[in-house]
């Protein structure tokens, strides 16, 4: 039978402090992919500056890079619950290399449009196996340790923005794609290595003594039959699309509201108002995952989406009345409606883990991350609205709905379904096997 330590007490066993290095590693994957997605702005004009494809033109590699980053993630995810984490996260690491190295010498919109989509892949391999890695090193604190490691990949371009914008104008940028490339790349594949599940160490981890968990795994195909999954996925689907209708359409909202270039004054900086915001967007982005995540831990996931959706559609609202009174009360509400929208990425893993256990964990968050890639297919919608009724307010009152019909769904659809379905789940043999169980207790969930 298992035993109950917190250090190592046989060969193969780990100490706490090797899960939180595991958590660490897979931490730095995430910011050498960040830049992928959130750097891609800064590279644009300078693209069409060069060869005059069009800017819209230029975006489709974008496109192809968020869809092939999201809807491969449950085949990358299966990889990783087959040969674990470090093979898929060397061969992202490959890819995501690639990728910016192909982008350095690109002379063709097919070219560039292939880059995308290796690097689409490698990121997605790489961003699905460390939050995969994260909820299966980390069964007790699931929020906590997906919120940390999807935090890297919120926040993971931050330090490296203004380097990447100054190497664009100091020496162009096809070096700058080259350099960053390959440094990350190189990253990953140094750290990548180190990357290890607790089944292959011969761990067995004991889960929250808080929360409603099942007391099995269940494998993909149990997961696509399950009625839970798609209540999931729809309210994921709500929360991320009026996230992103937010925050595609950002930019042209503070244009037609007249506050996007209003110059503001904070901490002795002076920036346009828009610059402040987006900045603010990516600094709360990646805060909310770890905090919400963690308040998820303590108060139960369904409780936290109640509040964090609930604040979200609020934010949205107040933002469309009063956001155009002035830069300082646009900036603060963004701020609100980006802090409220981001935990998604560590609620919805944390709770799939939490449904369908740890031995397919990266397979079936990986099936449930594809909603942001369904999600990204209603955006457009928003740019249709607003040109046909010449306004912003049904798009935002759209949005809102989304995040408010999702809140009430945590609770009256999600909690009672999550509490059924721990009830009816059965205990895996593999959870008798001998091994090492940290933490935990009695299994006691919450009301």
């Amino acid at each position: 039978m298992a035993r109950v330590i917190s250090t190592p007490a046989r060969p193969g066993g780990v100490s706490d402090g090797y899960r939180w290095t595991q958590l660490a590693l897979g931490v730095v994957c995430m910011v050498m992919i960040a830049n992928l997605q959130y750097g891609w702005t800064l590279f644009v004009l300078p693209i069409d500056n060069s060869y005059h494809w069009g800017k819209a033109a230029i975006q489709v590699a974008f496109t192809i890079f968020v869809l092939a980053e999201t809807w491969l993630v449950p085949i990358e995810g299966y990889l990783v619950d087959r040969f674990g984490p470090a093979p898929v996260v060397l061969v992202g690491g490959l890819l995501v290399g690639i990728s910016w190295v192909m982008n350095s010498y690109v002379d063709s919109l097919a070219m560039l449009y292939v880059a995308a989509a290796i690097g689409g892949i490698g990121a997605g391999a790489v961003y699905g196996t460390c939050v995969g890695n994260a909820i299966k090193w980390f069964p007790d604190k699931r929020g906590l340790a997906a919120g940390i490691t999807a935090a890297g990949f919120g926040m993971g371009s931050a330090l490296t923005v203004v380097p990447i914008a100054n190497m664009i104008g100091s020496v162009g940028w096809q070096q700058t794609f080259f350099v960053f490339g390959l440094g990350q790349g190189i990253i990953i594949l140094l750290v990548g290595f180190f990357l290890s599940d607790p089944k292959r160490q011969g761990v067995v981890l004991q889960g929250s003594t808080r929360l409603r968990q099942s007391k099995r795994d269940y494998t993909p195909k149990e997961v696509l039959r399950s009625p839970l999954f798609w209540v999931m996925y729809a309210m994921f689907v709500m929360m991320a699309a009026g996230g992103l209708m937010a925050t595609a359409e950002l930019a042209p909202i503070a244009k037609d509201w007249g506050v996007g270039d209003i110059p503001v004054t904070l901490v002795g900086i002076t920036l346009p108002a828009l610059t402040f915001a987006l900045t603010i967007d990516r600094v709360l982005n990646g805060l909310t995952r770890p905090f919400f995540g963690w308040v998820s831990d303590k108060i139960g996931r369904e409780n936290t989406m109640f509040v964090a959706f609930g604040l979200e559609a609020i934010g949205i609202v107040v933002l469309y009345y009063y956001g155009p009174t002035g830069p300082l009360a646009f900036m603060v509400l963004t701020g609100i409606v980006f802090f409220a929208w981001g935990e998604i990425y560590s609620l919805f893993p944390a709770t799939c883990g939490d449904a369908y256990g740890s031995r397919y964990a990266a397979t079936n968050a990986g099936l449930l991350y594809t909603a942001k890639g369904t999600a990204s297919l209603v955006v457009p919608i928003a740019s249709v609205v607003q040109a046909s009724t010449g306004t912003w307010e049904a798009v935002f009152w759209l949005a809102a709905i989304m995040n408010a019909v999702a809140a009430i769904m945590a609770l009256v659809v999600l909690k009672p379904m999550l509490a059924r379905h721990a009830a009816a789940s059965e205990v895996s043999p593999a959870a008798v096997d001998e091994g090492v169980v940290m933490g935990g207790g009695p299994y006691s969930p919450v009301a």
